[in-house]
């Protein structure tokens, strides 16, 4: 008697158009939903149109700093009232502010989730920060940024950047310089606040425990009534000039045992066709097992590295395709020319079968395991909307990579890996 294939079973039970609730509030706003009848607790995700592209050059890092400040204090409760109330049932919630968006998380009991959503609201729409509060932030904000200034690794990162963005808005770090913190007043944050945080374009997620019908009469309850009409359209990037030819700088820290090196380049928007193919042959070239061809070669074999690996960043915009390694200052030389002679293996031959076979297989085991949690199911929603995945994204996920050839690896690395236009970074003593 013919068995249904368990394989087929388990995407079935991924996250899809019969069991994702999807509503659009009238101001907006777009709620998601997905129950799981098997938890006692909720969690929420999802993000607003207020990050740091929106900054003036004056005053880099005043998106971070609005987000940070946001849960110091609001008209209906102070700090202290806040966290006692999360407290009080065990409950969380926090904001982080990125390049595009500022993001917001949270978890609860399943009974507490208008707590959570009404706190949520107040963070986002009536912030008082209290000066005493924005003094404290401050002192964090550019403690950090002191530590940064010291760290090999985010110095090579500031470098990359500027190499391989030059005047787009890419090059600029989110979390500013000392000198523009020091410029941004509470007042700045008020008026960065009050233009920038409204309901069009926000995304939020709940799931866990509570019928998806449920969890978004709670969300339209709350959230329906919010207006902005200042609130500006999402930021439209400017199109990237790509790399002419290899771009090379060095930042000096001295005192420094290790240096980092990056070397890359700009990669694929996540909605670009080319994301797969360049994901999967990403986690060939510097990721599966330990750390791919790149830690192979040069952290294991050569023994230049302490470690070595390549990451792509595949967000709304071209985010960055590099490989990274810190080295002995004296290896620097060798790990780079070991690197650039492994980008070259990777653009000009088709990866092996085997390869993959194992990392397709890698990909595909590792969707349900990241949708285990509340918090991973309520962060996959949020990507299905941000990048218009559509609802059967995940049901199709296994089909999508398996379709994936070597032939497409081969045409993205060349695209965007091109040996003779790379960004090379390196900071250390």
């Amino acid at each position: 008697m013919p068995t249904d294939h368990p394989q087929q079973n388990a995407i079935q039970t991924l996250p899809g158009p019969n069991d994702i609730l999807r509503s659009e509030l009238t101001n907006g706003i777009v709620a998601l939903s997905r129950a799981n009848p098997n938890s006692p607790s909720v969690a929420i995700s999802g993000f607003v149109h207020a990050g740091a592209l929106f900054d003036p050059d004056d005053k880099l890092g005043l998106a971070d700093f609005t987000a940070a400040a946001l849960m110091r204090g609001t008209q209906q409760h102070s700090f202290q009232e806040i966290y006692d109330l999360l407290e009080s049932c065990g409950a969380s919630l926090g904001f982080s502010s990125g390049t595009h968006t500022v993001s917001f998380s949270g978890k609860a009991l399943a009974e507490d989730l208008e707590l959570i959503l009404s706190l949520l609201n107040e963070a986002l729409r009536q912030p008082t920060f209290p000066g005493e509060h924005v003094e404290r932030l401050r002192t964090q904000l550019l403690t950090h940024l002191a530590i940064r200034a010291q760290d090999t690794a985010e110095m090579a990162s500031l470098v990359f950047d500027k190499l391989v963005y030059g005047q787009h808005p890419y090059s600029r770090p989110e979390d500013g310089y000392p000198e523009t913190i020091q410029a941004i007043r509470r007042e700045h944050l008020f008026a960065f606040h009050q233009r920038h945080y409204g309901p069009r374009g926000m995304v939020i997620a709940i799931t866990g425990g509570i019928e998806p019908q449920a969890a978004i009469e709670a969300t339209r309850r709350i959230f329906e009534n919010w207006q902005n009409p200042d609130q500006p359209d999402p930021y439209q990037l400017p199109p990237l000039q790509p790399l002419d030819s290899i771009k090379r700088e060095k930042i000096t820290l001295p005192g420094k045992s290790q240096a980092d090196l990056l070397i890359g380049a700009a990669g694929p928007a996540r909605t670009s066709p080319d994301f797969l193919p360049a994901s999967i042959g990403n986690s060939i070239l510097g990721q599966f097992g330990m750390m791919g061809r790149i830690g192979k070669s040069v952290r294991e074999r050569a023994g230049l590295a302490y470690y070595a690996a390549s990451g792509l960043s595949g967000g709304p915009g071209p985010g960055p395709w590099s490989i990274s390694a810190g080295v002995d200052p004296e290896n620097v030389e060798k790990a780079i020319e070991l690197i650039l002679k492994e980008v070259a293996h990777f653009t000009a031959e088709l990866v092996s079968d085997e390869e993959l076979s194992d990392v397709q297989t890698n990909f595909i085991g590792r969707l349900p395991l990241s949708l285990e949690s509340n918090s991973g199911v309520a962060a996959a929603l949020i990507r299905l909307e941000r990048y218009q995945l559509g609802l059967d994204y995940y049901q199709r996920y296994p089909d999508l990579i398996r379709a994936v050839e070597a032939e497409q690896i081969l045409e993205v690395a060349q695209k965007y890996l091109d040996v003779n236009r790379l960004a090379i970074a390196i900071a250390g003593p």
